[in-house]
């Protein structure tokens, strides 16, 4: 066994539990993902768990911050799944560049970054130094779905 292999991103994954789901399919008439050279980009991704929205709601008003921070873990997960796709299966070929960060909240919610720390927290155990990434963070008083989060991503494929 490689003693460097608990690094890859699949095994820090498995050590904390996790696993990536099938990459989600697309809810409308767009890619999921698409890689132009190196670089992939993927559309945004939804709390998606089982094939339904995990949750739903504005935050600061039907999902709390503690619902909110699971739901952009499940956002991340699928982000996650759609790069290892667009990367042949390999996870571990991906480095993050940027993840764009939406939060569906009351106009007077003003912990934004709290939820979408709960995202760039888990992409950067799971993807180590390759996960240290820019990020946005917005937030919106309408999201498609009604969804509470959603994130995109900005990738290199090495």
């Amino acid at each position: 066994m490689n003693p460097e292999s608990h690094l890859h991103p699949e095994h820090r994954l498995q050590s904390m539990g996790l696993e990536l789901p099938d990459p989600p399919p697309a809810v409308g008439a767009y890619l999921p993902w698409q890689r132009i050279g190196a670089m992939v980009t993927t559309s945004f991704q939804l709390p998606w768990k089982g094939g339904v929205l995990a949750c739903t709601g504005l935050v600061g008003r039907e999902v709390g911050l503690v619902q909110a921070r699971e739901a952009v873990r499940l956002c991340v997960l699928n982000g996650l799944a759609q790069l290892r796709q667009a990367a042949a299966g390999d996870l571990a070929r991906v480095r993050i560049v940027r993840v764009d960060g939406h939060v569906g909240c009351t106009s007077d919610f003003a912990d934004i970054p709290a939820v979408l720390d709960a995202g760039s927290l888990l992409i950067n155990e799971v993807m180590g130094d390759a996960g240290r990434h820019a990020r946005t963070a917005l937030g919106h008083g309408v999201m498609p779905l009604r969804v509470p989060v959603m994130l995109g991503f900005l990738a290199e494929v090495r």
